[in-house]
């Protein structure tokens, strides 16, 4: 019976896993500095992941006491239903975030969004946060992981909780 129970519990836990990669930054990141969300590039097949990931990203760094977040104009995002999110898009948006005297501006990409093929059909998401010190232009913190959830869970509950977990590596949990 033990042994049923230990090799559950094994298979509960491979069912849903997560990698992250982050350190902590460079110096503490001051949140009430102005802060600004620009966008994050949609490297998947899924159409709009990129925004998707953007709306969780600005939630969680909201609810991690970031108050003076401003979003990037939306005349500046290139992703649409048929094409790729443009790299000139995230670079017009950080000189934008730089003309409007933000200190810090939060970016990335989103490397996997989807659910697995199979019997499961399990969230996966993948995705790459970065913070840069605008005046500077240095990255001053990193951070990328993966995620899987269960079979029962949504994509964007999932997504959700790999954001918290990187965001929480840059002291914004």
């Amino acid at each position: 019976m033990f042994k049923r129970l230990t090799g559950l519990s094994a298979a509960l836990l491979l069912a849903a896993c997560s990698t992250i990669r982050t350190g902590p930054p460079v110096a503490p990141l001051d949140k009430s500095a102005q802060w600004a969300l620009l966008p994050i590039v949609n490297q998947t097949e899924t159409p709009q992941a990129g925004l998707r990931a953007e709306a969780l990203v600005e939630s969680g760094l909201r609810n991690g006491g970031i108050l003076t977040l401003q979003h990037y104009p939306v005349s500046l995002n290139q992703e649409t239903l048929l094409e790729p999110a443009e790299r000139k898009a995230a670079d017009d948006a950080r000189q934008w975030a730089a003309q409007q005297g933000m200190r810090y501006a939060v970016t990335g990409a989103v490397t996997e969004w989807r659910y697995k093929v199979g019997v499961d059909g399990e969230p996966a998401v993948g995705m790459a946060l970065q913070v840069i010190d605008l005046k500077s232009g240095q990255v001053v913190w990193s951070g990328s992981g993966g995620k899987t959830g269960f079979s029962r869970e949504s994509l964007a509950g999932t997504a959700q909780k790999l954001v918290n977990q990187l965001l929480a590596g840059a002291g914004l949990e």
